[in-house]
């Protein structure tokens, strides 16, 4: 892609790698109005800027389907939690190729992985921070949301992804066990959300809450459809998403819990699993990510109170 002056200055030609080849026509300072002429797109006023060449630097043209903005314009942040691995971690790559920058989130134990994934996000050009906390606990969320907005600036999107899995018959659960549970897969949720939401309201430009629901999380399901009614006046849109079977390192603690229950050797209930999916195959995180991508995107605008089922067809709704 050629860039020139509409007057025939050259001095800020050049060419744009993996664009296409459309000219684009920068108004020079003697000549007004200051319009960018991108062929069959519409023209748009172009910034004044004090000298050519830094026109040429500063435009930073980004193409998004049929248009284009400055990379300022399009900066937005999100914040997933539990994003270490597993599914959390497939959502933070995919928001960051969607343009998002992210606030990491996972427990201090895990730093290594949060690492990893801090530097995966800024190989794709996107910003990363890491928040370590745990999400059951008010006071280490709130930090987690300053964090994030101080390095990152408003938040767009918060996934409260983060969650446990313990397997074992009702009957045999212990008081810790049920209370740990609650305390991440539940009031983990609502605690995050509330942050975001106040974060949200503050801001006064709405936002997206998205929540990871479960079988083990069926509260979320009902906590996610109240919020929604609250907080639709803020436009500030609540979703969840539940993944069906995915293979995961939590699925593997499901795997061997469920094999000290019934006898079977490990791996063998995820293998069997296939047989109530419709789809035929186990899910990957990245199945779940896509959906994510879908409801912190501008196209689900329209869309709150839902819980999506990613599933491959073990339940209908």
């Amino acid at each position: 892609m050629a860039l020139t002056s509409l007057d025939g200055n050259t001095g800020i030609g050049g060419l744009l790698p993996g664009k296409s080849d459309r000219t684009i026509h920068i108004g020079s300072r003697a000549q007004p109005p200051w319009m960018v002429d991108v062929g069959p797109f519409p023209q748009v006023p172009a910034l004044e800027m004090g000298h050519m060449t830094t026109c040429a630097i500063e435009i930073s043209i980004l193409f998004v389907k049929q248009g284009f903005a400055t990379s300022k314009a399009v900066s937005k942040s999100a914040i997933v939690t539990g994003a270490g691995q597993g599914i959390g971690k497939a959502i933070a790559l995919r928001l960051a190729q969607d343009g998002f920058d992210i606030c990491v989130n996972d427990l201090e134990m895990n730093s290594g992985m949060v690492t990893n994934v801090v530097e995966d996000i800024k190989a794709l050009g996107r910003k990363a921070v890491p928040a370590y906390g745990d999400v059951s606990k008010l006071p280490q969320v709130e930090a987690m949301v300053d964090t994030s907005v101080n390095q990152l600036g408003p938040l767009d999107v918060i996934v409260a992804n983060a969650g446990i899995a313990h397997v074992q018959w009702a009957m045999d659960a212990k008081e810790a066990d049920i209370q740990r549970l609650f305390e991440v897969n539940f009031s983990g949720v609502v605690y995050s959300d509330q942050a975001a939401a106040r974060q949200f309201i503050k801001q006064g430009s709405g936002g997206k809450i998205i929540n990871a629901a479960s079988a083990t999380k069926a509260a979320v399901r009902s906590f996610t459809q109240s919020l929604a009614m609250e907080l639709a006046d803020h436009k500030i849109t609540v979703n969840a998403y539940a993944p069906g079977v995915v293979d995961s390192s939590m699925w593997e603690t499901i795997d061997k819990g469920m094999g000290e229950i019934n006898g079977l050797p490990k791996g063998e209930n995820f293998q069997k699993t296939k047989s109530t999916i419709t789809m035929g195959r186990t899910s990957v995180p990245e199945d779940v990510a896509k959906m994510v991508s879908f409801l912190a995107s501008s196209d689900s605008d329209y869309v709150t109170g839902q819980t999506m089922l990613v599933d491959g067809g073990i339940a209908f709704s």
